[in-house]
């Protein structure tokens, strides 16, 4: 079993939420880390139809019981109406819950009780290079971070369930989607999109719906947690820069299976687009775990100087590259960002075998960036 860094820093003794993706192992997470707790999976057929028929019958399970450890509802969002006893049991009882799911649209949408900011939302990720002991980038790169689809041998089938049981028919159902085609056509238009400046005129017009279509299958992608936008750095430019976010999925592997790019190895186009998403991802999941939650940006200008992620307030200015041998040409974004803006540190994340100081870009072999970001020397 992999030793997750999600250790809900700063939780206290709050209730919270665990939200998480499909398959990333909340559930695995939580019984390893309160063996003790009441645990209640809305996932077991006999455990929904009893909630779902009385609710109420929650609180009187819990008044007969008292309970140290918190209680943990799986798949909360399955019954939304759960969340007026979970209330009513934090104020008057005083009962630590952790309600975990893999979607908190039905719950946002529904209009059900979100517990009046008395639980912390917390998420779970796929796995990170920091929680698999000899971590394999290709293997990373090809199956994605999903636990049963890093430890695949051959993991095709596998995604090829996951997006047809998951991304497709799930998320068609509780949205409310009733054209699946067009759907289905917006997804893979998402996937060419994967780490590119999001335009949603051009998407609209190639998958033949409405502007405000494709917002909202976007937004259906961020409310169940697959994806998400990343912004612009906009703070007080000099040069005119791109406004326009771009968008990842949550896990490279889907991302690769959704854009059928076949085996990925060193060297080859897809790798560098995989091994950027990768680094985005690692940042992503840093910067929650760590309890930082600092934000991430990209950077582009008009004229089309870029970089990959700005963190936090301009204190880490980051650039991705697949090359074996980086050289100042690599790096003349993080110059041009740096003649804006007064940076701390800026990375040029690469293959190279050995860190090198050049100029003022510290150039960090991949492994050593992912060690120095998860033992809290980048940021």
């Amino acid at each position: 079993m992999y030793i997750r860094n999600q250790k809900f820093i700063g939780s206290g003794n709050e209730s919270l939420f665990l939200w998480g993706a499909r398959q990333t192992g909340k559930s695995t997470l939580l019984k390893a880390m309160f063996p003790n707790s009441m645990y209640f999976d809305l996932l077991q057929t006999d455990v929904f139809e009893r909630f779902q028929r009385a609710p109420f019958q929650l609180r009187e399970m819990l008044q007969a019981n008292q309970q140290i450890e918190p209680v943990i509802i799986d798949e909360v969002q399955k019954i939304p109406a759960l969340l007026d006893e979970v209330h009513w049991l934090i104020v008057n009882k005083g009962v630590r819950f952790i309600l975990s799911g893999s979607s908190p649209r039905k719950i946002m949408r529904s209009g059900a009780n979100l517990l009046g900011g008395r639980a912390l939302r917390f998420e779970l990720y796929p796995l990170t290079s920091a929680e698999i002991p000899d971590f394999d980038i290709l293997k990373a790169l090809n199956n994605g971070l999903l636990p049963r689809h890093y430890l695949a041998e051959n993991p095709e089938r596998l995604l090829s369930a996951y997006i047809g049981s998951y991304l497709q028919d799930e998320i068609l159902a509780e949205a409310r989607i009733r054209k699946v085609a067009l759907f289905s056509r917006f997804l893979e238009a998402a996937a060419f999109l994967n780490g590119e400046m999001v335009n949603f005129t051009n998407i609209a017009s190639d998958c033949g719906v409405s502007i405000p279509t494709v917002r909202e299958y976007f937004q259906i992608l961020e409310d169940t947690l697959c994806g998400r936008f990343l912004p612009s750095f906009q703070k007080r430019p000099k040069r005119r820069v791109i406004l326009a976010p771009k968008f990842y999925f949550f896990d490279v592997g889907v991302a690769n299976y959704l854009l059928k790019r076949g085996k990925i190895v060193h060297g080859s186009e897809a790798f560098g687009s995989a091994f950027e998403h990768f680094i985005y991802l690692e940042l992503l999941a840093h910067s929650h775990y760590s309890g930082l939650n600092y934000p991430i940006y990209y950077w582009r200008t008009a004229s089309k100087i870029e970089i990959d992620f700005v963190l936090g307030d301009h204190e880490v200015s980051i650039e991705v590259k697949s090359t074996t041998n980086a050289n100042p040409r690599h790096s003349r974004g993080l110059d041009r960002f740096s003649e804006e803006y007064t940076v701390k540190k800026q990375i040029l994340v690469t293959n190279d075998t050995y860190p090198r100081q050049m100029g003022n870009t510290l150039v960090l072999p991949w492994k050593e960036f992912l060690g120095q970001l998860w033992s809290g020397q980048i940021i």
